[in-house]
Protein backbone atom coordinates (compact mmCIF):
# COMPACT_ATOMS: atom_id res chain seq x y z
CA UNK A 1 0.00 0.00 0.00
CA UNK A 2 1.28 3.64 -1.45
CA UNK A 3 1.37 6.24 1.53
CA UNK A 4 2.93 9.64 1.80
CA UNK A 5 2.42 11.14 5.32
CA UNK A 6 3.50 14.14 5.78
CA UNK A 7 4.17 16.02 9.62
CA UNK A 8 5.83 19.40 10.74
CA UNK A 9 3.00 21.78 10.67
CA UNK A 10 1.78 24.06 13.44
CA UNK A 11 0.82 27.44 14.38
CA UNK A 12 3.94 29.99 13.94
CA UNK A 13 4.61 33.42 14.05
CA UNK A 14 5.60 35.75 11.38
CA UNK A 15 9.02 35.54 10.54
CA UNK A 16 9.83 32.19 11.85
CA UNK A 17 10.45 28.37 10.66
CA UNK A 18 9.54 25.06 10.17
CA UNK A 19 9.96 21.85 9.03
CA UNK A 20 7.86 20.09 6.72
CA UNK A 21 8.42 16.23 6.65
CA UNK A 22 6.83 14.07 3.92
CA UNK A 23 7.64 10.01 4.91
CA UNK A 24 6.89 7.54 1.74
CA UNK A 25 6.05 3.81 1.90
CA UNK A 26 4.74 1.32 -1.22
CA UNK A 27 7.01 3.17 -3.77
CA UNK A 28 10.40 3.04 -5.21
CA UNK A 29 11.06 6.70 -3.74
CA UNK A 30 14.52 7.34 -5.98
CA UNK A 31 12.70 6.97 -8.87
CA UNK A 32 10.01 9.61 -8.33
CA UNK A 33 9.93 13.10 -8.80
CA UNK A 34 8.33 14.64 -5.42
CA UNK A 35 6.64 17.98 -4.97
CA UNK A 36 5.29 20.22 -2.31
CA UNK A 37 1.99 21.74 -2.99
CA UNK A 38 -0.21 24.27 -0.83
CA UNK A 39 -3.85 25.05 -0.57
CA UNK A 40 -4.64 28.60 0.84
CA UNK A 41 -7.83 29.02 2.26
CA UNK A 42 -10.67 29.46 0.08
CA UNK A 43 -7.82 29.18 -3.02
CA UNK A 44 -6.70 26.82 -5.59
CA UNK A 45 -3.91 24.25 -4.72
CA UNK A 46 -0.41 25.68 -6.21
CA UNK A 47 2.88 23.93 -6.36
CA UNK A 48 5.65 25.08 -3.92
CA UNK A 49 8.84 23.01 -4.96
CA UNK A 50 9.69 20.27 -6.76
CA UNK A 51 12.53 18.37 -6.72
CA UNK A 52 13.58 15.70 -9.25
CA UNK A 53 15.28 12.45 -9.10
CA UNK A 54 18.17 13.47 -10.03
CA UNK A 55 17.75 16.25 -7.58
CA UNK A 56 16.88 19.49 -9.53
CA UNK A 57 14.97 21.68 -7.73
CA UNK A 58 12.67 24.80 -8.45
CA UNK A 59 10.71 26.53 -6.75
CA UNK A 60 7.80 29.12 -7.08
CA UNK A 61 8.39 32.75 -7.17
CA UNK A 62 6.70 33.60 -4.28
CA UNK A 63 8.79 31.33 -2.14
CA UNK A 64 12.30 31.54 -3.64
CA UNK A 65 15.12 32.21 -1.18
CA UNK A 66 13.11 31.52 1.52
CA UNK A 67 12.26 27.34 1.32
CA UNK A 68 14.35 24.82 0.64
CA UNK A 69 13.01 21.18 -0.39
CA UNK A 70 15.17 18.29 -0.24
CA UNK A 71 15.17 14.76 -0.66
CA UNK A 72 16.84 11.81 1.78
CA UNK A 73 16.77 8.20 -0.78
CA UNK A 74 17.72 5.94 1.93
CA UNK A 75 14.87 7.60 4.48
CA UNK A 76 12.55 7.69 1.44
CA UNK A 77 11.73 11.24 3.27
CA UNK A 78 10.88 14.33 1.15
CA UNK A 79 11.63 17.55 2.96
CA UNK A 80 10.90 21.56 2.86
CA UNK A 81 12.13 23.67 5.22
CA UNK A 82 10.37 27.27 5.56
CA UNK A 83 12.11 29.86 6.80
CA UNK A 84 11.00 33.57 7.08
CA UNK A 85 7.53 32.83 7.30
CA UNK A 86 4.74 35.13 6.20
CA UNK A 87 1.20 34.88 7.08
CA UNK A 88 0.58 34.55 3.20
CA UNK A 89 2.43 31.16 3.68
CA UNK A 90 -0.90 30.07 5.49
CA UNK A 91 -2.25 26.92 3.87
CA UNK A 92 -2.48 22.89 3.51
CA UNK A 93 0.61 21.64 2.61
CA UNK A 94 0.59 18.58 0.25
CA UNK A 95 2.91 16.10 -0.45
CA UNK A 96 2.96 14.93 -4.10
CA UNK A 97 4.89 12.25 -5.56
CA UNK A 98 5.21 11.09 -9.54
CA UNK A 99 6.77 8.75 -12.09
CA UNK A 100 6.84 7.89 -15.46
CA UNK A 101 6.95 4.67 -17.39
CA UNK A 102 4.85 3.69 -15.91
CA UNK A 103 2.90 6.72 -14.59
CA UNK A 104 1.63 6.58 -11.14
CA UNK A 105 1.22 9.79 -8.83
CA UNK A 106 0.33 10.04 -5.21
CA UNK A 107 -0.97 13.00 -2.78
CA UNK A 108 -0.09 13.18 0.93
CA UNK A 109 -3.29 14.18 3.35
CA UNK A 110 -1.70 17.33 3.93
CA UNK A 111 -0.21 19.50 6.94
CA UNK A 112 -1.61 22.44 8.22
CA UNK A 113 0.14 25.80 8.84
CA UNK A 114 -0.77 28.79 9.99
CA UNK A 115 1.15 31.88 9.97
CA UNK A 116 0.14 34.01 12.65
CA UNK A 117 0.91 36.70 15.57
Amino acid sequence: QVQLVESGGGLVQPGGSLRLSCAASGIVFRLYTMDWYRQPPGQQRELVAFISNAFTTNYADSVKGRFTISRDNVKKTLYLQLNSLKPEDTAVYYCHGKRALPNFEYWGQGTQVFVSS
